[in-house]
C-alpha cells in the first residue's frame, strides 16, 4: 500500500537536498548516548490515564442523588475527561520536543495528582468536572510521552515490540479498574475510587523520578506552532488519511458510547451493584486483548485492509445484535454486555492496523498524523459519550441507536481511505505507463 511512499524515519533529506545546520545538530544530538528507562516505569506511567477513566465509572449513577443534578451532567465527568485528553494530545508532544521528555511528563503525573484531589474533595458537580479534566490533561502525558520515549530509544522494530507491551497495559488497566473501582464504590464510597487513584499516581511519581531519564537532546528540531497547524491541513487534504481517521475515531466512538450508557443501565435500571458491572466489564477487555493479539499475529499475513474491514463488519454485527435486543423489550447484563464482546474484538483487529496506515501515508509528517489521529479519535469519542447521555433513559435503545450510527460511519472512513488509495495507485499506474 505504501510502497511508493519512501520511509523517512531516518532522518535522510529527499531527493539528495543539503541538510540544514539545524538537522546536522539534531543528528549530533541523536548521537548522545541514551539511557533507556526501564519498561516498568513507561507502563506504569502509560496507565495511569486509562485507569483513572474507567475506576469511577461505576460510581457515576450514584452522583445523580449525591449532587442533586441530571445524569446527562454526571456524564460530563467522562465526557469532558475525553475531550481534556483529545486535546491535550496535541499539545504535550510539541511541548515535550521543546523542553524534553522527562520535564513535561513529570510535571504531568503532579498534575494528574492535583486533578485526583480536586475530584476526591469536590463538594459540588462543577468542582469535580473542573477535577476530572485536570486529570485527564496531566494523565495524558503518560500515553504520549512513553511512547515517544520508545520512539527516542528504540529502532522501528524493537519500537513496534516495545509498544505492544505498553498497549496491552494499557488495555489491563481498563479491565481491571472497573471492578476495582465497583468493589470500593460498594464498601467506602464513590470518594475512595480516587484515593485509591491518587496512591497509586504518587507511587508512580516517585518511581518516575529515580527511574525516568532524559531520552530527548535535539531542541534544534522543534517544529513551530503555525508549522504544525499546516501540517495537520495537509494530512486532511489526503481523502485516504481521513478515511483512516474516520474509521479510528467512530470505531472509538462505537465503545464509548457503550462506555456512556452501560453503567445507568446496568446499576439503575436492572439494579445490579456497581461491582457487578465490573465484573461485566472484564468480559470486554479481554476481548479488546483477544483482537489485539490476532492483530499482531495476523495482520502481517492477511494484510492491514483485511483486518481493518473485518473488524469494522464484526463491530457492526455486535451493535445490530444489541439493537435487537433492546428493540425486543427488557433487557439483562448478558444482553447488554455479550454483544459488545463482538465489538471489543472488532476494535482489537481494526485500530491498530487503521492507526498504523493512517500514520505510515506520510512518513515526514508521522509524529502530526499521530497526535491528530489521536485528538480526533478521543474528540469524536466523546461526542458519542455527550449524545448517548443527551438521550439516556430506561431504555438501552438510544445508546444502541448511537453505537449503530458509529459503526457504520467506520466502515464508510475505510471505503474511502481504499477507494482514495486505489484512485492513486492507478493515477500512479497511468504516470509510469506514459
Amino acid at each position: 500500500m505504501n510502497e511508493s511512499v519512501r520511509d523517512l524515519s531516518d532522518g535522510t533529506p529527499p531527493n539528495g537536498a543539503a541538510v540544514e545546520p539545524s538537522q546536522a545538530l539534531g543528528r549530533e544530538a541523536a548521537r548522545k548516548p541514551r539511557r533507556r528507562p526501564h519498561l516498568g516505569i513507561l507502563i506504569a506511567v502509560s496507565a495511569l490515564g486509562p485507569m483513572a477513566l474507567n475506576i469511577f465509572i461505576p460510581s457515576m449513577p450514584g452522583m445523580q442523588a449525591i449532587f442533586n443534578t441530571d445524569y446527562g451532567t454526571v456524564q460530563l465527568t467522562l465526557t469532558l475527561y475525553l475531550f481534556g485528553v483529545a486535546v491535550s494530545q496535541l499539545f504535550l508532544g510539541p511541548l515535550s520536543d521543546r523542553f524534553g521528555r522527562r520535564p513535561v511528563l513529570l510535571w504531568g503525573v503532579l498534575l494528574f495528582l492535583l486533578g485526583t484531589l480536586l475530584c476526591a474533595f469536590a463538594s459540588s458537580i462543577g468542582a469535580l468536572i473542573v477535577g476530572r479534566v485536570i486529570q485527564a490533561v496531566g494523565g495524558c502525558a503518560g500515553i504520549v510521552l512513553g511512547r515517544a520515549i520508545v520512539r527516542d530509544t528504540h529502532g522501528r522494530e524493537e519500537s513496534a515490540s516495545m509498544i505492544g507491551y505498553i498497549t496491552m497495559a494499557m488495555v489491563v488497566a481498563p479491565m481491571l479498574a472497573p471492578l476495582l473501582g465497583g468493589f470500593t464504590d460498594d464498601l467506602f464510597g464513590w470518594q475512595a475510587s480516587f484515593f485509591l487513584t491518587f496512591l497509586v499516581g504518587a507511587v508512580v511519581l516517585l518511581f518516575a523520578w529515580f527511574l525516568l531519564f532524559e531520552t530527548h537532546f535535539d531542541r534544534h528540531a522543534v517544529t513551530s506552532p503555525l508549522s504544525m497547524v499546516k501540517g495537520f491541513g495537509t494530512l486532511l487534504k489526503d481523502p485516504a488519511f481521513t478515511g483512516y481517521a474516520i474509521n479510528v475515531s467512530f470505531t472509538t466512538a462505537v465503545f464509548f458510547s457503550f462506555l456512556a450508557g452501560a453503567p445507568y443501565m446496568m446499576i439503575e435500571v436492572m439494579e445490579r451493584s456497581s461491582s457487578e458491572y465490573g465484573l461485566y466489564f472484564m468480559l470486554n477487555a479481554i476481548s479488546y486483548m483477544t483482537g489485539n493479539f490476532l492483530a499482531g499475529r495476523l495482520s502481517m499475513r492477511v494484510g492491514a485492509e483485511r483486518m481493518i474491514f473485518t473488524g469494522s463488519v464484526l463491530a457492526l454485527v455486535g451493535v445490530a445484535l444489541m439493537t435487537g435486543f433492546a428493540l425486543g423489550g427488557e433487557m439483562t447484563p448478558v444482553m447488554l454486555f455479550g454483544p459488545v464482546m463482538f465489538v471489543g474484538l472488532a476494535n482489537g483487529l481494526s485500530l491498530p492496523n487503521a492507526t498504523a496506515s493512517a500514520i505510515s501515508l506520510r512518513p515526514d509528517l508521522a509524529g502530526t498524523a499521530s497526535g491528530l489521529v489521536g485528538f480526533l479519535q478521543m474528540f469524536v469519542g466523546g461526542l458519542g459519550t455527550l449524545v448517548v447521555g443527551h438521550f439516556q433513559g430506561d431504555s438501552a435503545l438510544p445508546m444502541a441507536m448511537v453505537m449503530s450510527a458509529a459503526a457504520i460511519l467506520a466502515l464508510l472512513g475505510h471505503f474511502l481511505a481504499r477507494f482514495a488509495l486505489s484512485l492513486r495507485g492507478a493515477a500512479s499506474a497511468s504516470a509510469s505507463g506514459d
